[in-house]
């Protein structure tokens, strides 16, 4: 790869419609923080741009982490990112598994057209991304292994929307394998059962539905302006708000708001938090294992060592148990 080619590469995530920091979306972002500042907070002209372009947000040290993340984990990706598993791997083993079963029982002689399905596939490839993005997010929070790596998202003590670039790397093969099986399983029954007639619903290549999010103002989840929704509507869309409170310090906070487009997953699984007014947060983490969460030793070398001590943790836990089993069962001897 040539050095300008390679230049190129790092920034193309916001020249890509498929990434959410697409300068497009970007830009949709900041209209929509522009007219709430103005017409809902009731901010002067002056007001509502420094409040936009606040120099103590963007300029932080947390924010200039973000950054650095940001290079670094890009590099990291053009390296790493022809070794992990795709969707397209994936779709194509689930795929070849079913042809080994008989449907001909299950069949209920259903015949759709072409709109149906692909309308049907295109709601069914949002919603199981969206649903694993809870599950993978709540376990990040609930397993010690995992929050090692995920609290480097959450170190940040003010957000832009390069932040949601601020993660380990580990993280970010975690969450990669998490699509690559949630698109190549529903990738493979509808193309199972459908055949040539499964398509995509998109907007400039894109999911329709993500297409909607991100113009809709995606980046604002992790930004300083902190817009709350109608209260039924964050029972089913995440606010701004209310992310932001999923980065609060606060105790009555943790563990709220995981949804990463629909608070639907939170509110049917208990943890939906209705937003508060954000100027009362405090944003980061307390970790009193880390003496400053902003430097790189801090964001990727301590994480690791914590991972590490966290599979041991629960490697050591799976041998206790285990050797209680043989104990009460009888079959006493110790496991090495």
């Amino acid at each position: 790869m040539q050095p300008f080619e390679f230049i190129v590469s790092i920034f193309e995530n916001f020249l890509d419609p498929k990434k959410r920091v697409f300068i497009g979306y970007l830009f949709a972002a900041l209209i929509i923080a522009f007219f709430w500042l103005i017409f809902y907070k009731k901010f002067t002209l002056n007001h509502a741009i420094r409040k936009l372009f606040d120099q103590k947000v963007f300029l932080s040290k947390s924010s200039k982490a973000d950054f650095s993340v940001f290079f670094i984990n890009r590099i990291f990706t053009l390296f790493v990112s022809p070794l992990l598993l795709t969707q397209l791997v994936v779709a194509t083993s689930i795929f070849n598994l079913l042809l080994l079963v008989d449907w001909a029982d299950w069949s209920f002689g259903l015949v759709l057209s072409k709109p149906t399905i692909v309308a049907a596939f295109t709601f069914a490839v949002f919603m199981l991304d969206d649903f694993t993005k809870y599950i993978v997010h709540r376990w990040m929070h609930r397993w010690p292994a995992l929050w090692a790596l995920h609290k480097v998202h959450h170190s940040a003590e003010h957000l832009t929307p390069i932040t949601i670039y601020r993660t380990h790397p580990l993280e970010g093969i975690v969450f990669s394998l998490r699509s690559a099986v949630s698109q190549g399983l529903v990738i493979a029954i509808f193309f199972y059962f459908f055949g040539n007639s499964v398509d995509l619903l998109t907007v400039i290549g894109v999911n329709i539905l993500v297409f909607s999010f991100n113009v809709a103002g995606s980046n604002l989840r992790h930004s300083h302006i902190g817009i709350q929704y109608w209260g039924w509507l964050e029972y089913v869309l995440i606010s701004p708000a209310q992310h932001q409170l999923h980065h609060s310090i606060a105790e009555e906070h943790y563990d709220k708001n995981f949804g990463a487009t629909l608070a639907l997953w939170d509110w049917l699984f208990g943890s939906l938090h209705h937003s508060v007014d954000t100027d009362i947060l405090v944003l980061g983490i307390k970790d009193k294992d880390v003496s400053d969460h902003q430097s790189l030793y801090g964001l990727y070398i301590v994480p690791l060592i914590q991972f590490g001590a966290g599979i041991m943790k629960m490697v050591n836990g799976v041998k206790n148990k285990m050797f209680i089993a043989v104990k009460y069962t009888g079959n006493w001897r110790k496991f090495p």
